[in-house]
């Protein structure tokens, strides 16, 4: 009978609290029931398994006089708190909870989180395991669980023990216990799965890359949970997980700023390579910049700058006309380009260049032919040919 009224007074409880973005009561999981307590004795009820992402309980328990009906179902009183919090919060709505009608027998009860603890409080009265202990006799109690703040939600389902604390006759106890599902908790990513996720991101190439991977593997997590419910995650195939994974992870490579972090990190390996005369190992590092459209014109310049070191004069003078197109007030560029000219034997070429900018400067504080001298230097030092070098420079 109780089920039933469950049911019809639910129908319009979920027509508001559908419209709740952060959770649901869940008429379908809303359970009841009556029982009939023998004199002076003990009884366990189990309510069924709550629903995935169940958050909160409300539960009540209500004492009836012979033919006593209840006034009034939890659920059809929980209309009037859509929120699980307004029950905690002292407001009126919270009153609502206690039943309108209760008899005068009273009982004790306990809550438990584990079938074997409520059965041992069936045989012996013990509650030290109970979850919640309710020591003083009620007619009626109500209570809001949180996963949060109580035990007792720590298993997908609850054992009430009930003590009768009328020693003459029967008892008639009435159970109803509502779940609060929460929307995103309801997914089934529990701590466990989404720590799995994080751990298989952080074994990737890419996050290897990076010095802190955290907000990275948590983006990646963050658009699996939205794409998947846990289980419709776990049952995909090997391949369709590795693309799901690779598809989160292209997506937070850009949202992330983890391509930033890596090719910040691989321009600062690259100059040191540079002064290390390393050239190869420093083209090596940054021509993935190039090739994946990340390139700054500084970048073209230092690849251009490394392929003059190795004698690749050709691909210097390439890139260097990419990086010209990009900001034709970047004197670096024009100074590669004269050193490139220069190396590869078109002396009046390079000249015209060296001469041209010879009173500027090519940062803020790094005078033009300062910086011309400098890389002279360089250049000597790696062994490229310098008979030009003098003549330039007394031009300046």
């Amino acid at each position: 009978m109780y089920k039933k009224l469950f049911t019809i007074l639910l129908g319009s409880l979920f027509l508001p609290a559908a419209a709740q973005q952060d959770g649901f009561w869940d008429k379908e999981r809303a359970f009841t029931k009556e029982i009939i307590v023998g004199a002076g004795k003990r009884a366990v009820i189990n309510t069924e398994e709550f629903p995935v992402g169940t958050t909160e309980v409300v539960y009540r328990i209500t004492l009836l006089d012979e033919n006593q009906q209840m006034a009034n179902s939890l659920v059809s009183v929980l209309k009037a708190i859509p929120d699980p919090t307004g029950i905690s919060q002292g407001s009126a709505g919270a009153v609502l909870l206690l039943s309108k009608i209760s008899g005068d027998d009273k009982c004790k009860y306990a809550i438990f989180s584990n079938a074997d603890w409520a059965a041992a409080y069936k045989e012996n009265g013990s509650t030290e395991k109970a979850c919640l202990a309710q020591n003083k006799p009620l007619n009626k109690d109500a209570k809001r669980l949180s996963i949060n703040k109580s035990t007792c939600l720590r298993s997908n389902a609850m054992w009430f023990g009930l003590e009768s604390n009328n020693w003459i006759m029967n008892q008639r106890i009435v159970l109803e216990v509502v779940p609060w599902v929460d929307n995103k908790s309801s997914r089934g990513w529990t701590i466990e799965n989404r720590k799995a996720i994080i751990s298989l991101c952080k074994t990737t190439d890419l996050a290897k890359k990076l010095p802190d991977a955290d907000d990275y593997c948590v983006c990646v997590l963050d658009k699996l949970q939205n794409k998947y419910r846990s289980n419709e995650y776990q049952a995909l195939l090997a391949a369709e997980k590795t693309k799901a994974f690779r598809d989160a992870g292209n997506s937070c490579y850009t949202e992330t700023n983890a391509s930033g972090t890596i090719y910040d990190r691989q321009r600062a390996e690259a100059a040191l390579l540079t002064r290390q005369q390393k050239f190869a190992e420093a083209i090596a590092k940054l021509k993935p910049i190039i090739e994946e459209g990340r390139a700054k014109v500084l970048d073209y310049n230092a690849l251009a700058l490394n392929y003059i070191f190795t004698k690749q004069y050709d691909k210097a003078i390439k890139l260097l006309k990419e990086a010209e197109k990009m900001d034709t007030t970047e004197l670096l560029t024009q100074l590669n380009f004269a050193h490139a000219y220069l190396l590869k034997g078109n002396y009046s070429q390079a000249k015209g260049i060296y001469k041209k900018y010879k009173l500027q400067n090519v940062t803020d504080t790094l005078a033009w032919t300062a910086k011309v001298k400098s890389d002279f230097e360089a250049f000597e030092k790696a062994g490229l040919p310098s008979e030009d070098f003098d003549n330039i420079l007394k031009s300046l």
